[in-house]
C-alpha cells in the first residue's frame, strides 16, 4: 500500500489486471450478492431528484421494489446502497434480449435524459472505497463472479486502474490520477 494525498492505495489496483467482459459473466455483479451497491450522500439526492427521469427505463420489478423501499435504502450499519428486487438484483437493473444485466440509470444518461451516469461505486467497480476519518482506501475487490475480467485483463494486459481510469479521475481529480500513473512507474508496474 501507499499513500497519494487522503487516500491510501492497494498496489493490487497497479498490479491486477481486469477489463469487464459482459458477453461471459452477463453483469453478474448487479445481480449476485447480498447488498445494493454502495451509494454516496451526493447520490442519494441525484437519485431523489433523477428517478421520474430514470424510471421509464427500469423493470416493473424495480420500480415496485423503489416504490417500496425508496430510491435507496440505509443499511444497519448506516451504510447507503441501491435498494434490491426481493433481496437478489438492484432495482436499477435491467435485462437485455440476452439475459444480460444492465443499468437502467446508465441507460437515461446515454438517452440523454440525465447528466448522471451512475453511482460511482459501480463506474469505479472492481475498485472499492473505504471511508476512514482521516483518509480514503483504495482497494481491489475480488470476486470470483469476475474471473472472465480478470482472464480478459490480462489478454489485453489492462491494469486496473487503466480500466477504470475515467471514474478514479472523476472521484479524485485529474492531479491524483497522475500522481498514481507516477507511482505506477516509481513501483515498476
Amino acid at each position: 500500500m501507499f499513500q497519494l494525498g487522503k487516500t491510501i492505495v492497494s498496489e493490487d489496483i497497479l498490479e491486477k489486471e481486469f477489463a469487464c467482459n459482459l458477453s461471459a459473466c452477463k453483469g453478474a455483479c448487479c445481480v449476485e450478492g447480498e447488498a445494493g451497491a454502495p451509494v454516496e450522500p451526493a447520490e442519494v439526492e441525484k437519485l431523489e431528484q433523477l428517478y421520474s427521469e430514470i424510471k421509464p427505463f427500469l423493470r416493473k420489478e424495480g420500480i415496485a421494489a423503489i416504490e417500496a423501499q425508496g430510491t435507496y435504502i440505509k443499511t444497519d450499519f448506516g451504510d447507503l446502497e441501491t435498494p434490491l428486487v426481493n433481496g437478489a438484483e438492484c432495482a436499477y437493473v435491467t435485462f437485455d434480449d440476452k439475459n444480460t444485466a444492465l443499468c437502467g440509470i446508465e441507460a437515461a444518461y446515454r438517452a440523454g435524459k440525465i447528466d448522471w451516469k451512475k453511482p460511482i461505486s459501480c463506474e469505479l467497480y472492481p475498485i472499492r472505497l473505504q471511508e476512514y476519518s482521516r483518509f480514503t482506501a483504495v482497494n481491489y475487490h475480488r470476486w470470483p463472479i469476475c474471473s472472465d475480467a480478470c482472464a480478459l485483463g490480462k489478454e489485453l494486459q489492462v491494469p486496473v486502474y487503466k480500466f477504470v481510469k475515467e471514474a478514479l479521475i472523476k472521484k479524485f481529480g485529474e492531479a491524483w490520477y497522475a500522481e498514481l500513473e507516477e507511482a505506477a512507474q516509481d513501483l515498476n508496474y
